[in-house]
């Protein structure tokens, strides 16, 4: 207490900081071993000579309860790594001196690898991160579907949904992508199960898909799970003639989806009210998924977002029924930057007469606004999901950051944007000073008496 209060009343205290300085001592004394007492030997079989590293026990085990226990008794250890991990081990090395390594998108999945065997906690859960963070960079063949498949292998469930979530919003630039032959059967079922997959049509998915069949030639059970998950009913029937007509895949496998074709088939013919009698239309096969076509939405790129009220209207088709194809709602959008709840406007205050309660910019949050400009008998039977896309710019590319789903009675997003800081031009949310945003409008059927069994 004494030394506490002789430090505190003393103005001239301060703090003399040689922390780079112990740091750079730390990896000088890693280069040349002085003072080692452990030697690490590195075999692999990429290599007939092993790497070799003299190193201080101390430091190793203060870091990584596994090299406590290898050095206890012994100062000479062999250890056997992969090439892919032994290629890093230096890099890995260096950390357990001076706290800090830098990696590239390729030596993520090793480096984890590396720091899960020998458990050095703090930097697998910084290799974690990365890889979280990481997801939208631009590589050569691609990584987060090598990355998902670790996650699997490994039980880090936090990043296998981080990499689901970016491939559903982003699948389109990954259909056309050296990745999508890799990706395993588990992870395609499992995508073609969602409906917030962000892509350009049915049909780009089906396509996609046998492609994916083709290349990896799977057994029949499998193809035919695959097949049956793509929902045919938001094909157009044109496109699905072609596709009976031309496609090899659905040729071979045409048995197994026939009587998917068929209740396609009858639902393009047959108004909506009339088909929802007869069939369960309250099923992922006749919900729509977050198409990017004209038809189902349209794009709006909001300049300097944080100025002041904006508005827009366009128009989408009333289902994807053909019955409906000719019927087309217009819908009118609004978003404002500042918009303020009830519990934050501006009230006249009783203290002082005509006083107004100051509101400062930033107690509003921006909000959106999206509703039908029109009514129609046409409209019973069909609610509709609204689906808004942010697009940023990320590693030279436009990518899906957020999606933002309105609950299908509600006319906007309680937590649109709820975290954007709009104000600032360099935003994370903006792309050259602008909002890029893209309005999705999804008709889900009803069925508006008891289906009959």
């Amino acid at each position: 207490a004494a030394q506490k209060a002789d430090f505190s009343g003393d103005s001239t205290a301060a703090t003399i900081n040689h922390s780079l300085t112990l740091l750079q001592r730390l990896q000088e004394l890693l280069q040349n071993g002085n003072g080692s007492d452990s030697v690490l030997r590195v075999r692999s079989a990429a290599s007939d000579e092993p790497k070799v590293f003299h190193t201080h026990q101390l430091l190793l085990s203060l870091q990584s309860e596994v090299f406590e226990s290898l050095l206890r008794n012994q100062s000479v250890v062999t250890l056997y790594e992969p090439p892919e991990t032994a290629a890093l081990f230096d890099k890995f090395i260096r950390y357990l001196y001076c706290g800090g390594v830098s990696i590239l998108l390729h030596q993520a999945i090793p480096m984890h690898q590396l720091a899960s065997k020998y458990r050095v906690w703090g930097l697998q859960r910084g290799v974690a991160e990365y890889m979280r963070t990481h997801l939208a960079s631009e590589s050569s063949q691609g990584h987060v579907v090598g990355w998902y498949h670790y996650a699997v292998r490994v039980g880090d469930v936090a990043l296998q949904e981080s990499c689901l979530q970016f491939l559903a919003w982003n699948l389109s630039a990954v259909l056309g992508s050296a990745e999508w032959g890799s990706v395993s059967v588990e992870l395609l079922l499992l995508l073609l199960e969602r409906s917030d997959l962000v892509l350009h049509s049915e049909l780009e998915l089906y396509t996609a898909v046998e492609g994916w069949l083709s290349r990896r030639q799977p057994e029949a059970p499998v193809a035919e799970r695959v097949l049956r998950a793509i929902r045919y009913p938001m094909i157009a029937p044109s496109q699905l003639f072609w596709l009976q007509a031309q496609s090899a895949v659905l040729a071979r496998h045409r048995a197994a989806v026939q009587d998917l074709l068929f209740q396609a088939f009858q639902f393009h013919a047959a108004s909506p009210l009339h088909f929802a009698k007869y069939f369960d239309v309250n099923c992922s096969m006749f919900l729509p998924r977050n198409y990017l076509a004209p038809s189902w939405g349209s794009q709006w790129v909001i300049t300097n977002p944080a100025r002041d009220d904006r508005s827009t209207s366009f128009q989408t088709q009333l289902g994807p029924s053909s019955h409906d194809a000719g019927k087309r709602v217009t819908w009118n959008a609004l978003f404002s930057p500042r918009w303020l709840p009830v519990s934050l406007r501006p009230v006249y205050s009783d203290t002082v007469a005509g006083a107004i309660q100051p509101v400062r910019i930033e107690d509003g949050r921006p909000r959106l606004v999206i509703t039908p400009a029109m009514s129609s008998p046409d409209f019973a039977g069909v609610s509709f999901q609204k689906t808004v896309l942010v697009g940023v710019r990320q590693q030279g590319r436009v990518l899906v950051k957020h999606a933002y789903s309105f609950h299908q009675s509600s006319d906007e997003a309680a937590d649109f944007l709820a975290h954007a800081d709009l104000q600032k031009r360099t935003s994370e949310y903006l792309i050259d000073n602008s909002l890029h945003l893209h309005i999705i409008i999804k008709p889900v059927y009803h069925s508006l008496i008891k289906v009959k069994k």
